[in-house]
């Protein structure tokens, strides 16, 4: 039986001492006279104090051979150290072996990238992977509480789908029946918007599939994606909401999640006071002048790729929106500026640390005719989008939304260099197992 957890801490409590705790051995240390075993248990690291005097000759000698991810069920007293992980530790009396282990392949010395993601099944059970993926489970929990708190419905959008949301040559395909082609959803969007004028406020979260021939540590052909539609939104409204949205739910991932941010390495003090100043919203045509400015050669009508990004957020020292992109280079449902009809009512957050975009939103176009334009453009077939139109025909109403990668924003939190680290089980071009 596994010890009740302290809700704050995920711990198990003093007050069950007396029931078995089950595990692994994470690693040992000690001399002839104690050792101290690391268990691995609810994902937390407990120090076991394993005194020879008290066990005997027979189970000291034991334990002293245990190898590494043998499983184990030990009995004992807990007493508070300081020093101990967590603050308290657990003085054994007895120890059953559950399951033995031998030869395990990560061991405690350094081991090449490759290496280790040939291994992920197991590289997960390292103190790093274990804190990157609580730091990934409190900010997955930390986004679906802000919008439960914030009235949004959540919606389960198909992640087979006949339908483009972005660009045609980043789809992954397949036969579905006798029906042709279907593709794995680059995104939740088009489904979100039709339920966005049943529910007004809705969300979906969850994996998205690029075909993108990418090697660069910022991505991944399938990822995670938290998507909002609201229904009567525009677009400043919009980047409110994504301001505040971000802003919650990564201090509140920080504050649960001190303990693995110290064994990353990662001080969460220069992330939080970027979240404790306003985020610059800056127009396009001047995010490309201030490129120039710095000596860069680009033009109006360019995309700004990850080193522009990071040379605009060192400019502000902060996270930043870019905003008002060229029509041109963005999606067909993005609402035509009105300002400027060279441009559509859009924006990406960018975030400073070489994370770059972490969210792409805009105010959507609400004009059936406009909409048509733009999916011949496109060269897609208005017929396949017809369900998709008709929320131009029965009462159309301005909105907004928003799409947010998950793994960017756990590199963000957790200062990775590598977006790879931030997902179970990476999936990128060269890479399709374990």
């Amino acid at each position: 039986m596994i010890p009740s957890l302290d809700p704050k801490l995920s711990r198990p409590s003093l007050t069950n001492s007396s029931q078995p705790l089950n595990g692994w051995v994470q690693g040992l240390r000690g001399n002839n006279h104690v050792q101290f075993l690391q268990l691995r248990t609810n994902g937390n690291i407990l120090q076991v104090v394993c005194e020879k005097e008290t066990l005997g000759e027979e189970l000291f000698k034991q334990i002293k051979s245990l190898p590494q991810e043998t499983s184990i069920s030990v009995t004992g007293s807990w007493q508070e150290n300081v020093k101990a992980p967590g603050g308290e530790e657990l003085v054994l009396s007895t120890l059953t072996i559950v399951g033995n282990s031998s030869d395990y392949p990560i061991t405690p010395k350094e081991h090449g990238p490759d290496f280790l993601h040939n291994h992920r099944h197991l590289w997960l059970r390292s103190k790093r992977q274990l804190a990157i993926q609580r730091v990934r489970s409190e900010l997955s929990f930390a986004i679906r509480e802000f919008f439960r708190n914030d009235g949004y419905t959540l919606i389960d959008t198909p992640i087979l789908t006949g339908s483009i949301g972005e660009s045609a040559g980043t789809l992954f395909s397949t036969e579905y029946f006798d029906l042709g082609q279907a593709y794995l959803a680059q995104t939740g969007q088009l489904y979100l918007e039709t339920a966005a004028f049943a529910h007004s406020k809705v969300y979906c979260f969850g994996p998205t599939f690029r075909a993108e021939k990418s090697k660069t540590k910022r991505h991944l052909t399938e990822f995670w994606m938290l998507e909002a539609e609201t229904a009567f939104l525009d677009q400043d409204a919009n980047l409110d909401l994504q301001e505040r949205f971000v802003k919650s739910v990564l201090r509140t991932t920080i504050e649960r999640t001190i303990e693995e941010l110290k064994t990353l390495e990662r001080d969460p003090e220069p992330l939080l006071k970027v979240l404790n100043t306003p985020f610059p919203r800056v127009d396009y045509g001047d995010a490309i002048q201030i490129l120039k400015d710095a000596k860069e050669t680009i033009e109006w009508g360019e995309d700004i790729n990850a080193e522009r990004e990071q040379i605009l957020t060192n400019h502000f020292g902060t996270a930043i929106f870019i905003q008002n992109f060229p029509r041109s280079i963005k999606a067909f449902y993005m609402k035509q500026n009105p300002q400027d009809p060279r441009t559509v009512l859009s924006a990406d957050l960018i975030a400073p640390d070489g994370i770059g975009e972490i969210i792409g939103g805009s105010e959507r176009e609400e004009s059936y005719e406009k909409i048509v334009e733009r999916l011949n453009e496109e060269g897609l077939p208005p017929e396949d989008y017809s369900w998709y139109l008709d929320l131009r025909k029965y009462g159309s109403v301005p909105h907004a939304g928003f799409g947010m990668g998950l793994e960017r924003v756990i590199a963000w939190v957790c200062g990775l260099p590598h977006i790879r680290e931030c997902i179970p089980f990476p999936r990128m071009i060269y890479r399709l197992t374990p």
